[in-house]
């Protein structure tokens, strides 16, 4: 018999979907604005933001997956700050530690993406990988600046193709490598923080809220993890 959801797990969807309600009302009237004044330009990119900032929302439906509703919440307010606030609110351009700010939750966010992912994996008997804390901390790792190093092609890409300025110039470097290669530094910064913390954790039992999350997942996911209980039992 499945276990309904702890309070804490409830608690923490409702705050989730609070916040993702808001977050769309907020840029609802932002697109009401841009139709009624003609700037379709930016009604179409409002639009889209508001249709990324379902898709985690989204994929866990579609593949049967409830992704803690923590990670959820951080990544769509990541989202509404660099896209929505840092894109067409400028905040790039009037906030100069805008972009490291975002840059150093994207490493976090996405260190702690790549640890759940191979943490779940490793503790589940049903996958059978044993794998040591070194090597999954590492994998965090690797895994956020990857994704981080291919964000930064992508906006190179835009750049040259599409004439945008996802590139942000420096003073001094109006050909935005600087731009680039702090936000690698600080992308490595903030992967390195969470892996090395996630490492600390798996290696000396500590309590943190990696613990939660992961027992938050695989309490909403049973199903992932039947296999392995029953062989098990």
């Amino acid at each position: 018999m499945q276990r309904s959801p702890s309070p804490r797990i409830d608690r923490a969807t409702r705050i989730h979907w609070t916040v993702l309600a808001i977050v769309q009302l907020i840029m609802l009237v932002e697109l009401g604005v841009a139709v009624a004044e003609g700037h379709w330009g930016t009604a179409l990119l409002v639009a889209a933001i508001m249709g990324v900032t379902l898709v985690p929302a989204r994929l866990g439906r579609r593949f049967r997956v409830h992704v803690p509703a923590e990670l959820q919440l951080l990544t769509v307010l990541f989202i509404f700050a660099a896209l929505f606030l840092g894109e067409i609110h400028s905040y790039y351009e009037r906030i100069w530690w805008w972009d490291i700010a975002l840059h150093a939750g994207s490493g976090l966010l996405l260190g702690i993406l790549g640890f759940l992912l191979v943490y779940v994996l490793n503790e589940s008997e049903r996958v059978g990988m044993h794998l040591h804390p070194r090597f999954v901390a590492l994998f965090a790792f690797l895994f956020a600046v990857a994704v981080g190093t291919l964000w930064e092609i992508f906006e190179f890409a835009m750049d040259q193709l599409a004439g945008t300025r996802m590139q942000k110039p420096m003073l001094g470097d109006p050909s935005g490598l600087t731009d680039t290669m702090w936000d690698l530094i600080v992308d490595t910064l903030g992967a390195l923080a969470i892996s090395v913390f996630g490492w600390w954790y798996m290696s000396h039992g500590r309590k943190s809220f990696l613990e939660a999350w992961i027992q938050a997942f695989i309490e909403r996911n049973p199903r992932l993890f039947r296999r392995g209980r029953n062989r098990a039992g």
